[in-house]
């Protein structure tokens, strides 16, 4: 992207991680000298993209749901965008952003386009007849819309070669990177703290694991009273996620010290001594980078995504996933 500048629009589906994982890329994209504008389904992050230099767009659709009428509008949105704003290149991630995005693009006339599969969610990993229809219906939407992508990048060898083998997308057309990367000038190692404090950092869903780590924070605090378990993330619309009742009898016998969501995880992260998370499945997991990038040993899963980031027993320890 080094030669001629141009107008590059990325297709996001959640905004509140637009500034936190794809600000870096955003800022080299604008120091290259192109023109940027970020598009995803919540209001009012205006300013936050404003304030590393490209403009935001809202386009209004549900992350989760299912509705095919609802969806080939938010299609036919992702067009109006693109021809509006004149795209030259256009980045799609997350489920919805890839699938409609690309397709978007390709009846747009844009050549450039570009896709990254971040993980593949619950829909591979759930069982049972409706699941299985599910993601029979998904591996189609995507090997339509990842026929109309120039590139398409996974974060972690077990997706591509699921999409490979399951004929969704050509091997040559694919590339592995190692997750979204982590900004060393802001998370820096520090100093771990003197008493055994476990940390999990993840929008409240099951699929995370994060039921598991509320039992594991009981079992262990029933027999190390001066143990913490801290969490941090939002309650989510996922069909999997956790609700504030389910959470509630864990914060009340202090099993767990929910702390909410937050925009920069660097304060809960040098409060811990160690990071956990108990993830089913993953791209390359966000989380985990920036945690040992702090220098924070690690717990978590043997599970496509959280197995990469870890060597057992050296940085940290691999556990069944559901354990």
């Amino acid at each position: 992207m080094a030669g001629k500048c141009m107008k590059i629009v990325i297709l996001a589906g959640y905004a509140p991680f637009l500034v936190n994982f794809r600000g870096d890329l955003i800022k080299d994209m604008i120091r290259l000298g192109h023109d940027v504008v970020a598009v995803a389904p919540e209001s009012g992050y205006e300013a936050d993209l404003a304030n590393i230099g490209a403009r935001y767009v809202q386009v209004s659709f549900n992350r989760t749901g299912a509705n095919p009428i609802r969806d080939i509008s938010l299609m036919l949105a992702f067009m109006k965008v693109l021809k509006q704003e004149k795209a030259d290149l256009v980045f799609s991630y997350n489920i919805k952003p890839v699938i409609y995005g690309a397709v978007a693009a390709r009846l747009s006339g844009i050549k450039r386009n570009y896709s990254l599969v971040c993980g593949l969610g619950s829909v591979f990993i759930s069982f049972g007849p409706k699941a299985l229809a599910i993601k029979f219906i998904s591996a189609m939407l995507y090997k339509t819309a990842l026929a109309c992508s120039s590139k398409v990048f996974f974060q972690n060898p077990n997706d591509l070669d699921e999409f490979v083998n399951c004929r969704i997308i050509h091997r040559d057309k694919c590339v592995l990177v190692n997750g979204s990367g982590v900004n060393l000038q802001r998370f820096k190692p520090v100093a771990l703290p003197g008493k055994p404090v476990f940390l999990m950092i993840s929008r409240l869903i099951k699929d995370k694991g994060v039921v598991e780590y509320l039992d594991a924070a009981r079992l262990v605090k029933s027999r190390y009273p001066d143990a913490r378990f801290l969490l941090v993330g939002p309650y989510d619309k996922n069909p999997s996620a956790l609700q504030p009742e389910e959470l509630r009898p864990y914060i009340d016998d202090k099993s767990v010290e929910y702390l909410g969501a937050a925009s920069d995880v660097r304060s809960f992260i040098e409060q811990s001594a160690v990071y956990v998370l108990p993830s089913y499945r993953e791209g390359t997991p966000r989380t985990v980078l920036e945690a040992m990038a702090m220098g924070r040993p690690i717990i978590t899963t043997d599970a496509p995504g959280c197995k990469e980031t870890v060597i057992d027993n050296d940085n940290g320890f691999l556990v069944p996933a559901k354990s």
